[in-house]
């Protein structure tokens, strides 16, 4: 692994962890107690928690932050990137699960492209000054 992947791959994921930790620990965490409470764990799985972070940043440096091009192509780049890993999540719960709700899949799809782009640009502009 080279120092420079290592590098974007940390400037990627710190943004990442630090706005989703907002979203589901503050912003959002009775959103989905209220919506999905009924299938939510006690605690969470961690190891497969660390596992989709890891997964998911090694993804968004491979097709976003790890590319070039400027901030607003990051953004995009990154909004398509969550969008769809949010919606592959999402759309696959709405079609096997019984009672998953349209409202949660819609808003998490929001959230995942609102999330990759913004971590796109946060990740992309510290690689620009550092």
């Amino acid at each position: 692994m080279s120092t420079g992947f290592l590098k974007i791959y940390l400037l990627t994921l710190l943004p990442f962890v630090a706005m989703d930790g907002v979203w589901l620990g503050f912003v959002a965490s009775k959103f989905y107690k209220s919506q999905i409470g009924y299938i939510m764990a006690e605690r969470p799985n961690w190891l497969a928690a660390v596992l989709f972070y890891l997964l998911f940043i090694a993804g968004m440096v491979f097709f976003v932050t790890g590319r070039e091009g400027g901030i607003s192509q990051a953004i995009l780049r990154g909004a398509f990137f969550g969008f769809i890993c949010y919606a592959t999540y999402d759309l696959t719960n709405l079609a096997t699960l019984k009672d998953w709700p349209v409202l949660v899949t819609v808003v998490d799809m929001c959230w995942g492209t609102f999330l990759g782009s913004g971590t796109a640009a946060i990740a992309v502009w510290l690689k620009g000054i550092l």
